[in-house]
């Protein structure tokens, strides 16, 4: 009962890593140190993968800033104050991110011969990117079956995302269920050089509103 979870720090990567544990599986826990602009998200995943005492922790470089085409990757400005309900997918979308986070998670699967890859996407309180789907995840396990050699041989790889028909209130109130400290996470896009989070981006609009609605006060809030 091995599996990949990948781990950013954010609370839906804790919160989905922690689902997966609960259900029995050991954890390997992937953190991809992508160009993003602040390292304080790389912090907070060692303090969750520490929190949730996974059996391995690996950490990977793979420096996408020269790709660019994000404000995460890049110095364009991360957008504040935006109407969440517009259409548009905003700047703070990673070209193929998780495309290609799963397809790293995929290789260390089956070098460790698991079957199992665990991701927090969702698809509800979320800013519209495209790779956070039910029909994306659909479509990378096909690719699984058909992009190595376990899936050749006839091995069947499931992509778990037990928050995708979530909403954020829902996951934060299953992950105080099952005792997480959500002070250890890190959710904001621009945060101040103190780290405290700015309360206008993206991340930390749908984070304060899924607080809000849980009823519970957000620990970052009260520092």
């Amino acid at each position: 009962m091995r599996a990949v979870v990948l781990l950013s720090g954010g609370l839906d990567s804790y919160t989905a890593a922690a689902i997966a544990q609960s259900q029995g599986f050991t954890l390997h826990a992937l953190t991809v140190r992508y160009g993003q602009r602040h390292a304080r998200e790389v912090d907070a995943a060692r303090r969750v993968a520490d929190a949730l005492g996974v059996a391995a922790h690996l950490h990977l470089d793979l420096d996408l800033r020269g790709i660019g085409g994000s404000a995460l990757t890049s110095q364009v400005p991360v957008p504040l104050d935006r109407d969440l309900s517009a259409p548009d997918i905003p700047s703070t979308y990673v070209p193929a991110r998780n495309t290609i986070f799963l397809s790293l998670a995929l290789g260390w699967a089956e070098v460790l011969n698991a079957r199992d890859l665990v991701i927090g996407v969702n698809a509800l309180d979320y800013s519209g990117y495209p790779d956070c789907r039910p029909e994306f995840i659909r479509a990378f396990e096909s690719l699984a079956a058909l992009a190595t050699r376990a899936g050749v041989e006839g091995a069947r790889f499931r992509v778990h995302t037990p928050l995708i028909a979530l909403t954020k209130a829902d996951i934060i109130r299953r992950g105080l269920e099952l005792g997480l400290d959500y002070r250890l996470t890190h959710s904001c896009y621009d945060p101040a050089p103190d780290g405290a989070p700015c309360g206008r981006c993206d991340s930390c609009v749908l984070r304060a509103r899924g607080f809000a609605e849980a009823g519970a006060p957000d620990p970052l809030s009260l520092r």
